[in-house]
C-alpha cells in the first residue's frame, strides 16, 4: 500500500465522522438550513484562496519541473472551485468581499500556508491531500444511489464528478514523489483531517 493510501486508511475515523456529521447529512437529503450553507460557502471560499496560495508556494519550492507544474496545475482547478463559489454565493446571497473568516477557518488556513512556508513540498502535499481525498469521499458516497434533485444537488454533482477524482489523485501523487511516511507526515494529514471535520461542525452552529 503506498503512502498516500496508509494516511487514508490510518484516518478513515475522521472521514467516516465527516460523512455522519449532521451538516453533510443536512446536504445528503437536502434539509440544511439555507442560513448554515451560505455560512459555509462564505467561509469555504475564504479557505481556498489560502489553498490556491499554498499551492503556489509549494510550486515555487519543488525540486523539479515536474512538480511545479503539477503544483500550479491544481491551484488552476482551485480557480475554477472558486469561481463555482462565486455563482453559489450569487444564489444563496452571500458578499464574499464581506465574509470574515471564523476561527475554524482561520486555524485551517494559518495551519495550511505555515506548513508550505516552512516545510517542503512533501509535507505541504500531505497537508493538502485530506481536503481533495476527503471531498472526493463524500460526493462519491452522497452520489451512490444517485444525484438527489434538491437545492444542494449541485455540490454532490461537484464532487462526485469524473473531473475532481482526477484532481485528489494528482495531488496524491505529489505526496507520492516528496513525501516519505513519518510521524511528521501522519500527525499532519490527522490535524489537516480534523480541520474539515471543525469546518463542518463550525458551518454547523454558524458560529465559532
Amino acid at each position: 500500500m503506498n503512502t498516500s493510501n496508509q494516511l487514508w486508511e490510518a484516518n478513515r475515523d475522521i472521514a467516516q465522522a465527516c460523512l455522519e456529521h449532521p451538516f453533510v447529512c443536512g446536504i445528503a437529503d437536502g434539509s440544511l438550513e439555507r442560513q448554515k450553507f451560505s455560512y459555509y460557502v462564505g467561509q469555504d471560499a475564504f479557505f481556498l484562496e489560502a489553498f490556491a496560495r499554498a499551492y503556489c508556494i509549494a510550486a515555487a519550492k519543488a525540486p523539479d519541473w515536474l512538480g511545479f507544474t503539477t503544483f500550479h496545475s491544481l491551484a488552476g482547478g482551485v480557480l475554477e472551485e472558486l469561481q463555482l463559489h462565486q455563482g453559489y454565493a450569487t444564489k444563496w446571497g452571500v458578499d464574499l468581499r464581506s465574509v470574515t473568516p471564523g476561527s475554524a477557518t482561520r486555524r485551517y488556513t494559518d495551519f495550511l500556508l505555515a506548513t508550505a512556508w516552512s516545510g517542503d513540498v512533501g509535507l505541504t502535499a500531505a497537508a493538502m491531500s485530506p481536503c481533495m481525498r476527503l471531498y472526493a469521499f463524500l460526493g462519491q458516497q452522497l452520489a451512490s444511489n444517485g444525484i438527489p434533485n434538491h437545492q444542494y444537488a449541485d455540490w454532490i454533482r461537484t464532487y462526485s464528478s469524473p473531473d475532481f477524482i482526477p484532481l485528489a489523485q494528482k495531488l496524491e501523487s505529489l505526496v507520492e514523489s516528496y513525501a516519505a511516511n513519518s510521524s511528521s507526515i501522519n500527525s499532519t494529514y490527522r490535524y489537516a483531517m480534523l480541520c474539515e471535520c471543525d469546518f463542518f461542525q463550525a458551518a454547523w452552529l454558524n458560529s465559532d
